[in-house]
């Protein structure tokens, strides 16, 4: 989660194209890289925002490390965001681990089979040793440890099943790959909320935000006391905010 929020708040852009990099060269500040076109800031912040001076005196191959970091962690991000909400509106379903998963969704993964874990684990292992091949330069060869490969373009994977970016020019590339870390940005601060709210309360994201609008005073402290721990989280609070609805709706007539 550190990490994360590091990468949020000292990247804040994107590289436009294909650069070749240098380790001798260096730059004073992250104000200094975004006008040399090494990374881009984004409205309304143009030059980007480097709270903790990690840019301060930065060479081209770190600059270049700290945006890729950022475009993994915000594409993790956007997964993780979109997960914990489908996560939680199948839960219980039979087709899911014979409806063994449910309650909020940073409960999920407890609840799984030990294999689904190993399966999982191996799939990341895969896509990250691919990953440092593709990008990361050979640690026996380079200068230092942790560089990128000087033609590597931070989050170009070269993966595109779908073709979506066949036959556009690079105006359209670089609009698209702005609006991929503008997302993520988002993502990386919406997750925090989602898992900073369900460790407060120990509620499903969904029925707790409606109780929570509906006004109601004490209401969703009333759900949390009567659904927390109990043996289907996730039905008490979908029943207890149907309840609380149909108690509203009676109240208005």
């Amino acid at each position: 989660m550190a990490a994360i929020c590091a990468m949020n708040i000292v990247a804040k852009a994107a590289t436009t194209g294909k650069v070749k990099t240098s380790q001798s060269k260096t730059y004073k500040d992250l104000g200094a890289a975004v006008k040399a076109g090494l990374v881009r800031g984004t409205a309304p912040f143009p030059e980007g925002i480097d709270a903790f001076g990690f840019f301060n005196g930065i060479s081209e191959g770190e600059a270049k490390r700290y945006a890729d970091v950022e475009i993994t962690h915000a594409r993790i991000c956007m997964l993780a965001s979109l997960g914990f909400l489908v996560g939680e509106q199948v839960e219980g379903s039979s087709f899911l681990f014979d409806s063994n998963v449910t309650g909020p969704a940073i409960n999920h993964f407890q609840q799984v089979p030990g294999l689904f874990w190993g399966l999982l684990g191996a799939a990341i292992f895969t896509v990250e040793a691919s990953r440092v091949q593709y990008a990361w330069q050979n640690p026996f060869d380079a200068e230092k440890l942790f560089l990128l490969k000087d033609d590597y373009t931070p989050g170009d994977y070269n993966f595109d099943p779908l073709k979506l970016s066949k036959g556009k020019d690079e105006a359209w590339l670089n609009d698209m790959k702005l609006k991929e870390i503008n997302n993520g940005r988002v993502a990386m601060v919406a997750i925090s909320g989602m898992v900073a709210q369900e460790l407060v309360n120990g509620l499903n994201l969904i029925p707790a935000d409606e109780v929570l609008e509906m006004g109601k005073e004490g209401a969703l402290k009333a759900m949390e006391a009567q659904c927390t721990g109990a043996p289907d989280e996730a039905a008490c609070a979908k029943a207890f905010e149907a309840a609380e609805r149909a108690a509203v709706f009676a109240s208005t007539l």
